[in-house]
């Protein structure tokens, strides 16, 4: 039976570690089985107290017999094969003795400790017996131990019936008996004391190797969360450039080419275009402003009625002519719903000039317990939507509302056909919603 040593190492790299494991390199705490026998040391020990308290018995006189120097060579020499024997099954099966072997090799400790048990005169050699339950025990189980432990306790008995008359009433082999019976449990409890903590060192193996594997596993999962927050990033501040500098630049070119167009014939127009392109540039250096005081989260609470009524005043310049209308508090809308909202009336407003080439636009907005909802109509061209989602081609300002929307677990509806001009709907739920009004929001029946 193999004792598991754990050795922990750690192994430096960070990220770099995740990136290993797919080749069998992983971060983190690495285990290294490094087996040996159990408790290899108890038999040998015990060899070593029963020659050396055999020798002291015949050196001391203790023994008698006109054989003694016979015996006395008889029992060293079986003591010796017991200690050869552990030596070269330590060597040969360094991490377990397989079943069929083991067995021989039992059978054999037992026929010399009955030889060093005969050998011995001072009677203290059957301690050698309590090792066969405990051998047994890490090859064949408990079961087969217990047994083995009965059978030695019996064979004593019945050694003791046999030729010892009036036993028990001895109290020295009453002793004796004690003795034993109290040595073979603790020789299986030791035993089983340690297939216990090498059945537990095994366990922690495997859940080292488990949390290694995690380990390895969160840290490619940390990577790809980095890689998805990053194109998110990219895919956000996309967004803010498209419907925030690109709504003004629209605005800047529109003014410059009116003013380009009324130069020679209505000087005043045309000032007034360049006034207004000067206008646009400052609010989208403001924008910016505002974008990085964002980043910087410096930014106080929006006022989507006063950034909608700010920008309704920039489209409407007499070419076109744009309406607000709002209804209910705004208050239980949250920020970042607000600035869906925003961005939306913002693309929506800016589609309808440069796209739809609309004369009339109206905005409103609703607010209510369950959330808000943005409507923008036009009276322009429109366009053709393909029947099934996810096939017609939107640009890339209808793709990034749809993808704030959904941030923010909204919908986006847009109705157009050429020649109808084009309603753009979105529905954003409140800050307080709870999640069936939320669902119902991603599923398109919030209103």
């Amino acid at each position: 039976m193999a004792v598991w040593r754990i050795r922990t190492r750690r192994v430096p790299g960070g990220a770099a570690s995740g990136r290993r494991a797919g080749r069998g390199e992983t971060g983190g705490l690495r285990a290294s089985p490094v087996a040996s026998r159990a408790l290899p040391w108890v038999s040998s020990m015990i060899y070593g107290v029963v020659l050396v308290a055999g020798l002291y018995y015949s050196v001391a006189g203790l023994g008698s017999g006109t054989s003694q120097p016979v015996r006395i060579a008889g029992f060293v020499t079986a003591l010796a094969v017991l200690f050869a024997l552990e030596a070269v099954e330590a060597r040969r099966y360094a991490v377990r003795t397989p079943p069929w072997p083991a067995f021989v090799l039992l059978v054999t400790r037992l026929g010399l400790f009955v030889a060093v048990a005969t050998f011995d005169n001072s009677g203290l050699s059957r301690v050698l017996f309590v090792l066969v339950p405990f051998a047994a025990y890490f090859t064949f189980g408990r079961t087969v131990s217990l047994a083995l432990a009965g059978v030695c306790l019996i064979v004593l008995l019945a050694s003791y019936m046999l030729w010892v008359p009036h036993w028990y009433s001895d109290a020295n082999y009453v002793s004796d008996i004690v003795m034993f019976g109290i040595g073979l449990v603790l020789a299986i409890s030791m035993a089983g004391i340690a297939i216990g903590e090498q059945e537990g060192r095994v366990r922690l193996e495997g859940t080292l190797r488990d949390l290694e594997r995690s380990h390895a596993q969160l840290t490619v999962y940390a990577a790809q969360v980095a890689d998805l927050s990053a194109a998110a990033e990219r895919n956000r501040l996309a967004r803010d450039i498209h419907d925030s500098l690109g709504h003004h630049l629209t605005a800047i070119a529109v003014q410059l080419e009116k003013a380009s167009a009324f130069q020679d014939r209505d000087r005043h127009a045309a000032k007034q275009a360049l006034a207004n392109a000067r206008s646009s540039a400052r609010r989208a250096l403001d924008d910016v402003r505002v974008s990085v005081r964002a980043l910087r989260m410096e930014t106080g609470p929006l006022s989507l009625s006063a950034m909608l009524a700010d920008l309704v005043r920039q489209a409407d310049d007499g070419h076109q002519r744009v309406t607000l209308s709002i209804t209910g508090e705004e208050s239980g809308t949250g920020q970042a719903a607000v600035t869906v909202l925003y961005r939306a009336a913002q693309e929506a407003l800016t589609n309808a000039r440069r796209h739809g080439h609309a004369r009339n636009v109206s905005v409103s907005v609703t607010f209510g317990e369950s959330g808000a909802r943005l409507v923008v109509d036009d009276d322009g061209g429109g366009f053709t939507i393909a029947p099934s989602a996810g096939t017609e081609p939107e640009r890339f300002g209808l793709l990034g509302m749809r993808e704030r929307a959904a941030l923010v677990g909204g919908t986006v509806e847009i109705e157009s056909r050429p020649g109808a001009g084009t309603r753009v709907t979105v529905a954003v739920p409140g800050a307080g919603a709870s999640p069936l009004v939320r669902r119902a929001a991603l599923d398109g029946t919030f209103w």
